[in-house]
């Protein structure tokens, strides 16, 4: 290992190396293509920065001046070649090497600026580096190493072709190392193609998954999802976390929520600008914020020192998002926490995503209000402040409040300063708690009420939902004091509480036809009114069952077909008691037909036959040209006869045609004499 990148690794605080990171520095697979998969949080980006370091220093100590970039290394998002970006640049500072970034959503110029003064090693997404090769804004001609980081992800992601194009722009005798979490078919085919007698490196890790991660299956109530999250991260109050939704609606309803309850919250998401993204990871790094809200777009690569926790509000939609997700956490041998929030509609698939990822989670219930404060109580009591002694300089306050206050006082007040710097804990139903149905509103009475009728119904194409409002308008009353409106077929009755009775007069003013045809009566009493038909599918427009008559048979005049039943005389029913044996009806008797008469002398009534003509037998080969088939109207046949040889075509007097009449040619060159003349196929027949 070179001395520089050694160094880097001491000040950084490692003191061994992880598997995988040994398994690629071994002298053995020095010069050699690799396929690694190991589980996220393994350490893959020191693993191939040290991989690559004997190829682009050789055996230099230190890079010369930067010119073509000597090695690449692409990953799938933008959030995760910055990211790499940082860890060679604190790997490779030593050395002195000169880093670029090329990714999606920052400005192209800068970016074009940076490779034109020269840089040794450039992080990159697939597709701003393959606009970057085909602007001819980057020379590949130097590169001696690629690197594909989160090979498996840049594949779901569609970036084949890219990835492709790229490494076919790259110069043949370049070291190319594939890093993936798995290797589907896909990535072993990727390797086939551009990877010479590539090496397959498997980490122990891989056999196990996340050794490090605790997993929690949290029951939940219904409703209660969202309070759950909430409760979660007071529970652990970890000093990073990482709670995942779906969408990009679900992260903004959640980050409100918990900005609302005083948590230091930023999101990330796919509708962010890269400057934004940036910002929001470092406010976690910085600690300025302590909870991140995001998509599956800071399921891949996004590492934040001191993530201890991570939250799935939403479940993913495979096993592979889940691994992802979870492996933000439990990074480089540090331990972490991965809580799936499940109420009764999600436990199922939460079931499934963790058999198919051969994952053992501790089936709990989500912490309810006084688990929350209990571990308050435990984080207060083990607190290292309590072990320090009291300062000179503390010694007169002590004494004051010793002497003002009783310890009772003091110890309370204490708590009660700690929880008002904490948000407080919700209060969670049992995970088996059913869901509240709806409660139906009764309806209320409607009181007393004065009854009115308007001349015209259902046969005049009244309805109610164009008598209340006519109602409202005229009346000047509000909807509410209407009540019923029953339409029959020539009248239509509607009910008015009696308090607006007088106001209703008062703004008709005697006015008694609110629309033409419209008379209004008021009544003294309640109608009678009669049933309301029911409607009936498949009649005319405002057409009701009873008004409807049966259809005739179809083809018939005279009424529907007979019926031909049990009880029908026309064909008798045959009981199954009446059956043979086999339960098949019996056969018919069979009834000989009788013989045909011979008749000695034809029949009376018989029509005479016509002799047939006697037919002479004609020999082979003989026709009759007279009986030729022939169309109507057409001319007889003629014999053939022979014309003779044809004339020189051309000048008759030329010295040529001469010569050609004399030895018997034609002008054209065939032969005259008996030769038959071409005819034209004859066409079809014309109808005449």
């Amino acid at each position: 290992m070179k001395q520089a990148l050694a160094n880097a690794l001491q000040e950084r605080g490692y003191e061994t190396l992880t598997q995988v990171q040994e398994a690629v520095t071994q002298p053995e697979v020095e010069g050699r293509d690799l396929l690694v998969s190991a589980q996220t949080g393994s350490g893959k980006t020191v693993g191939f920065g040290l991989a690559l370091a004997q190829d682009l220093l050789g055996e230099d100590e230190a890079f010369g001046d930067a010119a073509a970039p000597l090695a690449l290394v692409i990953a799938p998002t933008r959030e995760l070649a910055l990211q790499v970006k940082h860890e060679l640049g604190w790997l490779y500072r030593g050395a002195g090497a000169r880093i670029a970034s090329c990714v999606g959503g920052m400005d192209m110029r800068d970016e074009r600026r940076a490779l034109e003064r020269g840089a040794h090693i450039v992080a990159a997404t697939p597709g701003r580096l393959r606009d970057h090769i085909a602007r001819g804004s980057i020379d590949l001609s130097q590169v001696r190493g690629v690197v594909l980081d989160e090979a498996d992800e840049m594949l779901d992601l569609g970036f084949r072709e890219d990835l492709e194009f790229i490494l076919s722009e790259a110069p043949e005798d370049r070291r190319t190392l594939l890093f993936s979490a798995t290797v589907p078919p896909a990535i072993a085919s990727l390797a086939e193609t551009f990877q010479r007698d590539a090496m397959r490196i498997k980490t122990a890790g891989e056999t196990k998954q996340h050794a490090d991660i605790e997993y929690r299956l949290m029951s939940v109530a219904q409703a209660d999802a969202e309070n759950a999250i909430i409760n979660v991260l007071r529970f652990y109050e970890a000093p990073s976390s990482i709670v995942f939704a779906n969408t990009r609606a679900a992260v903004n309803r959640l980050a409100a929520r918990l900005t609302n309850r005083g948590l230091p919250v930023v999101t990330l998401s796919g509708e962010l600008s890269q400057t934004e993204r940036s910002h929001a990871l470092q406010a976690m790094r910085d600690g300025r914020a302590r909870v991140c809200v995001a998509t599956d777009v800071a399921a891949r690569g996004i590492d934040l020192p001191g993530l201890e926790l991570v939250v799935h509000a939403e479940l993913p939609s495979n096993h592979e998002t889940l691994l992802h997700r979870s492996g933000r956490t439990g990074r480089a041998g540090r331990k972490g926490v991965s809580a799936l929030i499940a109420p009764p509609k999600a436990r199922s698939k939460a079931l499934r995503l963790l058999k198919w990822a051969k994952l053992t989670a501790e089936h709990c219930e989500a912490p309810s209000a006084d688990d929350v404060l209990a571990r308050d109580e435990e984080r207060i009591l083990a607190d290292p402040v309590w072990q320090e002694p009291v300062a000179e300089n503390e010694q007169a306050g002590v004494q004051t409040l010793l002497d003002t206050f009783t310890p009772e006082q003091i110890a309370a007040t204490y708590l009660r300063l700690f929880r008002s710097r904490h948000s407080a804990p919700e209060d969670l139903r049992p995970a088996d708690t059913p869901e509240p149905r709806k409660e139906r509103k009764e309806r209320k009475a409607f009181g007393p009420s004065v009854w009115f009728s308007l001349s015209g119904g259902r046969e005049a194409g009244a309805d109610p939902r164009k008598v209340l409002p006519m109602l409202c308008k005229a009346g000047n009353i509000d909807r509410d004091a209407i009540g019923a409106i029953r339409v029959q077929d020539n009248e239509t009755f509607a009910e008015i509480s009696e308090g607006a009775v007088a106001g209703f007069l008062k703004a008709l003013d005697g006015k008694t036809e609110l629309e033409p045809g419209a008379v209004l009566t008021q009544l003294a009493e309640a109608p009678e009114l009669a049933p309301a038909p029911r409607r009936g599918p498949g009649g005319p427009k405002g057409g009701f069952k009873g008004d409807r008559k049966p259809k005739p048979h179809r083809g018939k005049e005279d009424g529907p077909k007979p019926y031909r039943g049990k009880d029908s005389a026309e064909k008798p029913y045959r009981a199954k008691s009446e059956r043979s044996e086999d339960n098949r009806p019996p056969r018919k008797e069979w009834k000989d037909k009788p013989a045909r008469e011979e008749r000695s002398e034809p029949r009376s009534d018989a029509r005479p036959s016509k002799p047939k003509p006697a037919v002479t037998a004609k020999p082979k080969g003989a026709s009759d040209p007279s009986k030729r088939m022939a169309r109507p109207g057409a001319p007889a046949a003629k014999p053939f006869k022979s014309k003779g040889p044809k004339p020189p075509v051309g000048k008759p007097n030329s010295k040529k045609n001469k010569a050609r009449a004399a030895a018997g040619l034609t002008a054209k060159g065939g032969k005259g004499g008996d030769a038959r003349p071409k005819r034209k196929p004859a066409g079809p027949a014309k109808h005449r």
